[in-house]
């Protein structure tokens, strides 16, 4: 235990280990962004209800709807441009390594929110 508190970087497999995880979270998120994408499609081209009563109650619903559902996409494109820069992170060999403290991140931390770049303790010294 004590050679782990030492370490500065992961190895090689490790990273393949973290790599691997990313990989299979962007290939997630890209599907559940397409997903998005395409309800926001097709909410833009149901145009075809103007007949019906109270249309502009479901117009305020469908634009409530659909702004939830951009921002739903914006945040799932922030989320795939973060564990994009993970990866960039494993190639530079910089990946899991804290912005604040310079210390290795937990691999659990790493395994729960493979994009982070703080520990628990730089982030709750942030707060």
């Amino acid at each position: 235990m004590q050679q782990e508190k030492e370490k500065t970087r992961f190895t090689d497999l490790e990273l393949n280990e973290f790599r691997t995880i990313i990989n299979e979270k962007i290939i997630i998120a890209r599907e559940e962004l397409r997903e998005l994408a395409g309800a926001l499609t097709s909410a833009n081209s149901n145009g075809d209800d103007a007949a019906i009563a109270g249309k502009t109650l479901e117009d305020g619903s469908a634009t409530f709807e659909k702004e939830q559902t951009n921002q739903l996409a914006a945040r799932q494109k922030k989320f795939i441009e973060q564990l994009e820069a993970a990866m960039m992170r494993i190639e530079n060999r910089t990946y899991g390594i804290c912005r604040s403290t310079g210390k290795l991140i937990p691999k659990e931390r790493l395994r729960a929110v493979p994009h982070t770049t703080q520990s628990m303790e730089a982030k709750l010294k942030q707060a």
